[in-house]
């Protein structure tokens, strides 16, 4: 089952959003976006254990 994430599921108040096959697939494109858009986030393992609780399958 696919896996998906948004920013407004952050609370942010951005657009983007990532679909992916796998959470390991799905983290690399947060990863990707988070560094390159919203670099006030410190990516360490408590934001990376938030993060992850925001994953949905659909």
């Amino acid at each position: 089952m696919a896996k998906s994430i948004s920013c407004s599921d952050a609370g942010k108040d951005c657009s983007w959003s990532a679909t992916a096959e796998s959470e390991e697939e799905l983290m690399g494109k947060v990863t990707e976006h988070v560094l390159e858009h919203h670099k006030e986030i410190e990516l360490n393992d408590e934001s990376i254990s938030g993060i992850k609780s925001l994953i949905k399958e659909v």
